[in-house]
């Protein structure tokens, strides 16, 4: 199996590192993850300017490349620009969670996206904010669960969401926001943004935001298509 590992942290963040060990272990690896920090960029691409794409020797005995632009631009590049055929793309192991609608802005889930249009199968990992070790710990474990379910059969991508301690895997689907930002207007005219959480305790174990908030390991199957279906069923016939 041939796999396609970036992120959204950057090409020396430790959760690239975390997970180019587990990922050689499946077959063969290649990576192609953002020169810089790239978190929140969404889905965003350069399409003005040319951008560097350098060979990193960061991996031993591993083909990876640093690119200097987003998440969804390292998968680009990779599949559209160079050609590489992949078996699956894996995101992460990202430093925060991704969840509920905070996924729209995430780099990491942004490059499974990208790589779902492209026809490849893509996996998005995210942790706890600093803490790896539950992630490292039990990725082999979901990963077996997701293919002992065939969930990559009908789900173009899977979103995996880590808490900092707790090892039940529950499917779930996407919740509300669980962050959202005030904004503090500072003397100079910028405007400087600080993290707010929403989570209110809330507990519906069939949302990834709880799910995981409450320590479970959350699994959730998105898709590229964003038709709100309900409404097209009921706007599709002809009218004017």
């Amino acid at each position: 199996m041939k796999i396609l590992l970036t992120n959204d942290d950057g090409i020396d963040a430790e959760g690239l590192k975390h997970l180019v060990n587990w990922a050689k272990t499946l077959g063969e690896v290649c990576v192609f993850a953002p020169k810089t920090q790239q978190s929140a960029k969404s889905r965003s691409i350069q399409i003005h300017n040319p951008y560097e794409v350098a060979r990193s020797d960061l991996f031993e005995g591993i083909e990876a490349y640093s690119v200097d632009s987003t998440p969804a631009d390292c998968v680009r590049v990779a599949i559209l620009g160079m050609k590489k055929k992949f078996d699956l793309v894996i995101s992460g192991v990202n430093n925060g969670p991704n969840l509920g609608a905070d996924i729209h802005y995430s780099g990491t889930v942004a490059a499974c996206f990208e790589a779902a249009e492209t026809g490849v199968k893509a996996m998005a990992v995210s942790a706890a904010f600093h803490s790896f070790g539950n992630a490292v710990k039990n990725l082999g474990r979901v990963y077996g669960e997701i293919m002992r379910r065939g969930m990559f059969g009908f789900a173009d991508i899977v979103n995996v969401n880590f808490p900092e301690e707790g090892d039940e895997i529950l499917v779930t689907r996407m919740g509300p926001a669980i962050y959202s930002d005030d904004f503090e207007f500072l003397p100079d005219g910028t405007v400087k943004p600080r993290l707010v959480c929403l989570y209110n305790g809330t507990q519906d174990l069939e949302l990834d935001t709880d799910a995981t908030m409450t320590g479970h390991i959350s699994v959730t199957p998105l898709r590229n298509d964003l038709t709100d279906s309900a409404a097209f069923e009921r706007l599709k016939r002809k009218v004017g």
